[in-house]
């Protein structure tokens, strides 16, 4: 499994717009082949502060993702809302055990 967790860091007067832009974002990806989920979390101290945690069954998988339109719909639309650089920190997943072939 090829998992990414991403830290993302908007602009307090864009989070309901970034809300907007990452739900069309997670429908679609959800409906990807070799995606297993894609968790979205918003912090509950911060609420410009979110948390991306994405599953697919292996790295071509995620590097499909990135070729999607949904996914460069929201990227192209992310440099107006972010307040930081987003950090990415990729995983390789143990548990649970889901072979890309039971997919």
């Amino acid at each position: 499994m090829f998992i990414a967790l991403v830290r993302i860091h908007v602009k307090p007067d864009k989070v309901d717009a970034f809300k907007e832009m990452i739900h069309a974002n997670h429908v679609g990806t959800l409906l990807e082949p070799g995606c297993l989920r894609f968790d979205v979390a918003q912090s509950k101290d911060d609420h410009a502060q979110f948390v991306l945690w994405e599953w697919y069954v292996d790295e071509a998988a995620n590097q499909y993702h990135k070729t999607t339109q949904h996914y460069l719909t929201f990227r192209a639309a992310m440099g107006d809302m972010m307040a930081e650089d987003r950090v990415s920190e990729l995983y390789t997943g143990i548990y649970p055990e889901t072979p890309a072939d039971d997919r």
